[in-house]
């Protein structure tokens, strides 16, 4: 059977954090290999994106659930992971981005 001719309920359709953050090892745990792509550089910029939105609809597709219910608990381990480590990740530019200005404002003092 044809992936694209699997219907995807309405219930499984949105924002899929952990094929946002984890773009490649969400795909290959769940037999879709489109997020491979994440790894050209520049381009993966722009396709972790897609893989956030239509993550969900590719899962579903590739993978054998016998129900929504089971396929969101699956998803979920994925999403919570993403979530936090997307959530990390802006917590650590901020610092990174408060040192930078915390530095170059101590270099300016320094000259005057």
């Amino acid at each position: 059977m044809d992936e694209n001719s699997i219907t995807v309920p309405n219930e499984i359709r949105g924002w899929n954090w952990g094929a946002f953050m984890y773009n490649v090892f969400w795909g290959i745990g769940n037999k879709t290999y489109l997020p491979l792509l994440c790894l050209i550089p520049v381009f993966n910029l722009f396709w972790m994106f897609v893989c956030g939105f239509k993550g969900n609809e590719w899962a579903w597709q590739k993978g054998d659930y016998k129900d929504i219910d089971t396929f969101k608990a699956v998803q979920a381990t994925w999403n919570r992971a993403g979530l936090v480590q997307f959530i990390i990740f802006i917590v650590l530019m901020a610092l990174y981005l408060l040192f930078i200005v915390i530095f170059l404002s101590t270099m300016m003092n320094r000259n005057y």
